[in-house]
């Protein structure tokens, strides 16, 4: 299928603040710059505003603006810098730092400052970007011992909630830690909230799903591995592991980066596909288009698993249609696909 229409960009700014030392450099450069969790103790204090362009699914540009969060810097964005910073923004990221002495509810003469600073921010894209969608981080939960880390996070998201104002009924809390992959859980859906068509992709991925008799089909955007979205039969909604898909997206990146070691190649795309058989299942994860990758889980059986692999090569191109698809050409893929 051919279209004439030229694929539109999409570009979105997203506001990264939080009070310094929160850790939101660090878990940026862990999702876009492929660091690892032990490398970033390495990254100095943000100064001012950090700018990064990042591609994601070839037509997504994110914006993100990094803000330092000294005192200094979050006051001149709140006064100076206001309508500067604040509009046009499409997603604001949140990060507070469990362990901070300002994060508290300011009982008993402990300081609420980071939540003040938080309240004053929501006004401020209240005002300039009302449209903007919220994700609050509650980071470093690794420092708090697993008996007490439920009550924490409801505890902290009930004092978050509360000095969210009018988008507290919209608004996304995430617990996470650069340790494990409760970090990717919550970017990927930060930035699966910014996807166009995605129901789009997820029809193709239903196809797929159909015509392999996958359990699952996950696809991954190439660099980042983040999920963007997945498919599952019966089966595969039977998998206790609710987690698996962020487990997933940090076991592949991990295996993609120790690639770099034993090529000579700087290029994020180095491996096409790679297989696991076993007498219960069958894992390919092959690259599907330029900007991604998908993962599909079959039944075992060698006959299975050769004709997954021939409906992924032909499903290629079609993939390549959708992701192509820009904003306005959603009519026209919809009639063309007899939507």
């Amino acid at each position: 299928m051919e279209t004439s229409k030229k694929v539109k960009q999409q570009k979105k700014k997203v506001l990264l603040m939080g009070k310094s030392g929160a850790g939101k450099s660090s878990m940026r450069s862990i999702i876009f710059s492929n660091h690892v969790a032990k490398d970033v103790r390495r990254l100095g204090a943000t100064i001012d505003v950090d700018k990064k362009r990042v591609k994601f699914l070839g037509n997504l540009l994110l914006d993100i603006w990094d803000c330092g969060g000294q005192d200094a810097f979050t006051e001149s964005y709140l006064t100076s810098q206001k309508s500067y910073v604040f509009g046009d923004v499409g997603v604001l990221i949140y990060v507070f730092d469990v362990e901070s002495s300002d994060f508290t509810d300011g009982a008993r003469g402990h300081s609420d400052r980071d939540l003040q600073t938080y309240g004053s921010i929501i006004a401020a894209l209240d005002e300039y970007s009302p449209n903007a969608r919220i994700f609050t981080l509650v980071h470093k939960m690794d420092l708090v011992a697993n008996e007490y880390r439920n009550e924490v996070i409801r505890s902290k998201t009930a004092a978050i909630t509360a000095r969210s104002g009018r988008f507290a009924r919209r608004i996304g809390t995430y617990a996470t830690s650069i340790w494990d992959e409760t970090l990717y859980r919550a970017w990927g859906s930060i930035v699966n909230s910014l996807i166009p068509n995605l129901d789009i992709v997820e029809d193709g991925l239903k196809d797929l799903q159909r015509v392999t008799e996958a359990e699952e089909v996950v696809l991954f955007e190439q660099n980042t591995f983040l999920t963007v979205t997945r498919v599952s039969s019966e089966i595969g909604d039977e998998n206790p592991r609710g987690d698996r898909y962020e487990r997933l997206s940090n076991i592949i990146k991990t295996f993609k980066n120790s690639l770099s070691g034993y090529t000579e190649s700087n290029s994020s795309h180095q491996f096409d596909s790679f297989t696991i058989k076993t007498g219960i299942f069958n894992l390919i994860i092959n690259r599907l288009t330029y900007n991604t990758y998908v993962l599909v889980i079959l039944p075992p059986g060698e006959a299975e698993l050769q004709c997954a692999r021939l409906n992924i090569l032909s499903a290629k191109d079609e993939f390549a249609r959708i992701e192509s698809v820009a904003e306005g050409a959603d009519d026209d893929f919809r009639n063309l696909r007899g939507k």
